[in-house]
């Protein structure tokens, strides 16, 4: 038997895999038995929640719940879907403030005092000061001390603190910390550049993984559900396609990105005691695998190959829950053909780590429980390892529609409106009913006027036979009364009760006919801008639970795995989905009356006016780094062209004019002067009394000549 436990130099630690069939009986004694108990504990815990989704899942697909008993008497089973239009209106509502911009609403921006990096350095080409010269005392940045930047902060000690530009500063002279103070001096902004690269890397990683599909997919279950998940950034290898440019046969390049993917609410178990991810000691998924699946997993780090291959020859063995035939609509009478694999993401007891026969490095034994990755499926461990990231955390981000402060479950669409929907469906069941019974009259028939044995239906052109001699009628019609009005007006009460516990009023999503203030176009957009009030705050859930931790855990993944220096800095992300809620038009106007504000004179000065031509560009969704130049850049250019230039000529002798210089009296060089009274256009150069016209016989005359 091979050892079960391995612990590199780089603290990795991971069970082995096993190499005999005896091997097979080991099943991970107490950690199988310690992750099953929290499963259990999470899902017991979330049973109310389940129910709540089944009711909302069930309203948005329009069908009637096992709960929902008919009577006899009843015979409409109509279902009005107003909880499918409320929720795919919040969806969309959603969906258009996250991508208005067309890409995924991450950014990354320095911090305000950043460390290990500059924040902005200048330099000015007509300063001739000298240096500062180095002085001793030296200053420590950051906790634990490091690097540190001597007082002066000369051109030596800069070049370490230029980050992404310290190849493209390092032949500028006379380069000082700070930003320029002086009208010809030129800033760079080292840190906010690091940003920027960083920002791109990421957007790049989160396009190459689809990473916008899966974030529609969570918006979408947190409309419906109340709270939608995701999960990320993992390692994953993805394939290029590529043939060969000589032989022409197919050779695909594996490329390791980072992937965020969605996870369905219903293969998320939580723990039950946490209010929020951030406070949870554990997190499972629960996976519905195929053999092919299954298999890939070999493909992934530190899964037990040989445990795998023994699972699949052992056969499926996926136990329905309860609600996947509600979801499904029916009950299918066959087998399902999956594995059931839990994944456990939270804290393990170093005491039981060790009881399982696994070393911890002495330096973290004083932790008293570390961090662990856990995959099992049919009692048998794929993969037991350390949490790889740096720091530790649990990589799943729950974000709720509503914030629940006493729950990580969210309130959706369909909980706030489950009530209504309820209403809506039973006083419109009973309009129907009514009206299909006001609609036929209701016969009374008098027998002992009527001939015995005659058929009593009614039908068109029916004739019923008379005993002779009997007096008064034998057949009467009565009308059934109309109460289907009264049971549409209490629909319509219900509908608008539906529209105050969504917050997404009906003329939000193209109801027409609105009276009132909304008759006018104003009117309605303020309306409109009211209702939106409502998407701000989930706007604002998305940024705080999901867009910020997801772009802070891709940040730190390629701090700790990609070794490019020009995105290393002490930078923060921050989530800009609320700010694309004002409409880029709105936002161009306010650049635009900025930028003609800031162009007088006496406020030039205080305006960043290459920020502000790239905002406007952002706000037209154009690209900025194709659209505009990077005024740094050319004057830095410009700098470089004026070292490089020839040398000015010998100033001329006092009192001498210089060689090329106009007449005096001339007007200067590339100004033109007042136009000669000779001027036959007639335009006199713009000015009056200016020019004479062409007189007959002369050049220009284009009258008659007689």
């Amino acid at each position: 038997m091979v050892e079960k436990k391995k612990a590199s130099g780089d603290k990795t630690l991971a069970l082995d895999d096993i190499n005999s069939v005896e091997d097979s009986e080991d099943t991970g004694g107490g950690i199988i038995a310690y992750v099953q108990e929290r499963f259990t504990r999470s899902e017991t815990s979330r049973k109310q929640d389940e129910a709540r989704w089944l009711r909302a899942y069930r309203n948005y697909r329009g069908i009637y719940g096992t709960d929902v008993q008919f009577t006899e008497h009843e015979k409409s089973r109509v279902f009005i879907k107003v909880t499918k239009t409320k929720t795919l209106a919040a969806y969309g509502q959603i969906i258009e403030v996250l991508f208005s911009n067309n890409k995924f609403p991450l950014s990354v921006d320095p911090t305000v005092l950043p460390d290990g990096v500059v924040e902005s350095v200048h330099f000015d080409p007509n300063d001739k000061t000298p240096l500062p010269e180095k002085k001793k005392t030296e200053i420590p940045f950051g906790e634990e001390g490091g690097k540190s930047i001597q007082s002066g902060f000369t051109l030596d000690n800069l070049e370490d603190m230029l980050g992404a530009m310290k190849d493209e500063l390092k032949d500028i002279p006379n380069l000082k910390e700070g930003p320029g103070v002086t009208p010809s001096s030129v800033t760079f902004s080292p840190a906010m550049v690091a940003a920027k690269k960083m920002e791109k890397k990421i957007h790049d990683q989160l396009d190459e993984t689809g990473a916008s599909k899966h974030l529609r997919s969570t918006a979408f279950e947190m409309a419906l559900f109340g709270t939608g998940v995701m999960k990320g950034p993992f390692a994953v290898n993805k394939e290029y396609a590529s043939w060969g440019d000589d032989d022409g046969k197919y050779k695909p390049i594996i490329k390791t990105v980072p992937e965020a993917s969605h996870v369905s609410l219903w293969n998320f178990y939580w723990d039950a005691d946490a209010n929020n991810t951030e406070d949870c000691q554990y997190v499972i998924e629960r996976h519905k695998m195929s053999r092919t699946q299954l298999r890939a997993l070999k493909k992934r780090p530190h899964f037990r190959s040989n445990v795998i291959d023994q699972i699949i020859e052992e056969g499926e063995g996926y136990v329905k829950k309860y609600w996947e035939d509600d979801l499904k609509d029916y009950a299918p009478t066959f087998g399902v053909e999956r594995f059931e694999v839990l994944e456990y993401w939270g804290n393990v007891d170093i005491d039981l780590l060790e009881e399982n026969d696994v070393v911890i490095p002495e330096d973290m034994k004083e932790a008293g429980e570390l961090q662990a990755n856990i995959w099992y499926c049919n009692g048998r461990i794929l993969r037991l390892v350390l949490n790889p990231f740096k720091p530790a955390r649990i990589p799943y981000y729950a974000v709720p529609y509503e914030l629940n402060p006493y729950s990580l479950a969210g309130v959706g669409i369909g909980e706030n409106m489950d009530d209504t929907q309820t209403l809506m469906n039973g006083f419109m069941r009973m309009a129907v009913d009514n009206a299909v019974l006001s609609g036929n009259l209701i016969f009374e028939i008098d027998e002992t006027n009527l001939v015995p044995g005659q058929d009593l239906s009614v039908f068109p052109g029916k004739v019923f036979r008379r005993q002779g001699g009997a007096p008064g009628q034998s057949l009467f019609g009565t009308k059934f009364p109309n109460v289907s009005n009264e049971n549409l007006q209490l629909f319509d009460k219900a509908r608008q009760l539906a529209d105050e516990s969504t917050g997404l009023p009906s003329f939000s999503h193209g109801q027409t006919g609105v009276s009132g203030v909304g008759r006018t176009a104003s009117g309605i957009s303020m309306l409109m801008n009211a209702a939106s009030g409502n998407i701000k705050t989930v706007i604002k859930n998305v940024d705080d639970y999901l867009l910020a931790p997801l772009g802070e855990a891709f940040f730190n993944f390629n701090m700790q795995f990609d070794y490019d220096p020009e995105i290393k800095g002490d930078l923060e992300v921050s989530a800009k989905g609320t700010e694309s809620l004002m409409a880029n038009e709105v936002r161009s106007q306010r650049l635009m009356q900025f930028l003609q504000i800031a162009s007088q004179p006496s406020l030039a000065p205080f305006a960043k006016f290459p920020y502000v031509i790239r905002e406007i560009a952002k706000s037209m969704d154009l690209d900025p780094d194709k659209v505009t130049n990077n005024m740094d850049e050319a004057m830095k250019q410009a700098f470089l062209i004026q070292q490089n230039a020839p040398p000015a000529p010998p100033a001329a002798p006092a009192g001498a004019a210089p060689q090329g210089a106009a007449p005096q009296g001339a007007p200067p060089q590339g100004v033109a002067g007042p136009p000669s009274v000779a001027d036959m256009s007639g335009g006199g150069g713009g000015n009056i009394g200016i020019g004479a016209a062409p007189a007959p016989q002369e050049q220009g005359f284009s009258g008659n000549a007689g």
